[in-house]
């Protein structure tokens, strides 16, 4: 039995397809305001939050290594304005400080594994292993 229009159909897919295919990858996000004033508890705020990344070992091991100490990065911090403390407070959240994906990476492999033996068993494939 032969569908009507099955031919216009695979080439509407095939052509669809390669379009999605080609479409670049766009990442969107929110742009912040350059409009609105950041108040004192804002610095203080963002100050704290800055404050608290400093305090990890490893960051100030790091920054011990460029020979900074404690007393200048507290002086560098007092002589930034309040939007670059905003800015600097901001891109502390995309930081991944001493923190590794173990969980992700286990589960991409469990996954990966679990693919492979259903694919191995709809194929029909045995896999024997000896000594």
């Amino acid at each position: 039995m032969r569908i009507p229009f099955m031919k216009h159909v695979t080439w509407y897919l095939v052509i669809a397809m390669f379009i999605i295919g080609i479409a670049p990858r766009v990442d969107a996000g929110l742009a912040p305001s350059e409009i609105i004033a950041l108040t004192q508890i804002d610095r203080t705020a963002d100050l704290v939050k800055i404050q608290k990344v400093l305090e990890v070992k490893a960051i100030s091991e790091r920054l011990m290594q460029f020979g900074l100490t404690q007393d200048e990065v507290q002086k560098r911090l007092i002589q930034l304005s309040d939007q670059q403390i905003h800015q600097i407070a901001l891109q502390l959240d995309d930081l991944k400080i001493g923190q590794d994906d173990v969980l992700a990476v286990i589960i991409a492999l469990l996954f990966i594994a679990i693919l492979v033996v259903v694919l191995l068993k709809l194929t029909g494939h045995k896999v024997i292993v000896t000594k």
